[in-house]
Order: structure tokens, then sequence, then C-alpha cells
């Protein structure tokens, strides 16, 4: 079982119907005992990062979704969900998130280009994986990226005008999209399938 995090912000069904497209049996929930028993987790999340980490502490999610992480549970963040797994943003305020992987979050600057970053881009391998066979085209809607993260965690990357774009990142058993894998198509599917099945 697959638990949806609900903490009031994020496109919680649209997450949903990829899951139920590939198959995946899977409940949306801010229950702790539900979540509990789910074997792993998607983090989604839309809007700014301060308010995704005050629901969070609001729902009395933030300390157990760490602990569990911690422990060994599998998580996918999606988004402002992935941004959340950083140590910390610069979005409006200086606000910690879970540390779970190196680096922090800051605005997008490059006046050749539109901020924000809406649309398709080639998502481009940064090493060999098995989350995704080729090179593949994702759906991005965001303003803030991934700065000083580990270039080991990095999976794959998009470039929008002169920026590097961190569009996959894991550590461990933590695994960010900076882009919607459920608004993505079949390369997307293909993504949360391999999450659902086999990621560790």
């Amino acid at each position: 079982m697959i638990g949806i995090i609900d903490y009031g912000m994020g496109n919680l069904h649209s997450v949903q119907n990829a899951l139920k497209k590939i198959n995946a049996n899977c409940v949306i929930s801010h229950d702790k005992d539900i979540l509990l028993h789910c074997d792993k987790w998607i983090l989604p999340g839309v809007g700014a990062f301060p308010d995704c980490i005050k629901n969070l502490k609001q729902y009395q999610l933030f300390d157990f979704i760490q602990e569990q992480v911690h422990q060994g549970k599998p998580l996918l963040g999606i988004c402002l969900g992935m941004q959340a797994l950083y140590e910390y943003s610069e979005e409006i305020e200086y606000c910690q998130g879970f540390g779970f992987i190196k680096g922090h979050i800051e605005l997008m600057k490059d006046e050749s280009v539109r901020i924000p970053h809406i649309g398709w881009n080639l998502l481009e391998k940064n090493q060999d994986t098995p989350l995704y066979p080729k090179e593949s085209f994702v759906y991005y809607v965001h303003s803030y990226y991934a700065q000083d993260y580990n270039p080991e965690d990095l999976i794959g990357y998009s470039m929008y005008g002169s920026l590097k774009i961190c569009g996959m990142i894991r550590h461990k058993n933590v695994l960010g999209c900076q882009f919607h894998p459920e608004k993505s198509a079949e390369d997307g599917l293909a993504i949360l399938k391999y999450f659902v099945e086999e990621f560790i």
C-alpha cells in the first residue's frame, strides 16, 4: 500500500489517479496510524515552502515522517514535496526542511528564460539508473530549485536557459522529483511504477 500524505497542500487526487493507472493500491491520509501501515509514502506539494512545513507540523506529521524515514520508510517527494526533503529553503524566508538530502532551495534566476519554469523538458541522465530506461520528457511547474546538493545523489537533470535543474535526486531510501511524474504521461507513470514496485 502506498500512502499519499495529506497535509492540506498538493494535487493529491492527480497522484492517486496516476497510481491507479499503474494498478497500485494507495490511500490518501493524514492519519498516522494509517500511514504507519503503508509500505511507502508519497509527499506531493503545490505552493510555498514555509506553508508546507507549517502545515506538516500542524498536522503533527513533520516529526513522524522524519522518524519513520530515518528508520527506512521509502519516501518520494514531488515538486514542493521534493523541496521539503532538503536542509532548508530561501523561499519567502529562511525555513528548515527535513534534511534528508544535502542542499537547499533558492529562487531560479536567468533573464533569458521565463520564471516560473512551466512546461515539458528533457530529463537527462546524470548516472545510469533503472528509474527510467531512457531520456524522458517530464512536466515542470516551479520557480525555486535545488542547489548545493551532492552530485552523487543526482539522478537526472533538465537544462532551462543557463540553469541546471535538479530534476530527480536520490539519497538512500528517499527519492525526489522536481517535476510532476503524475502529469508526465507514460514517462512519468514509468517512474511511479518503479517507485511502487522496485524502489527500496
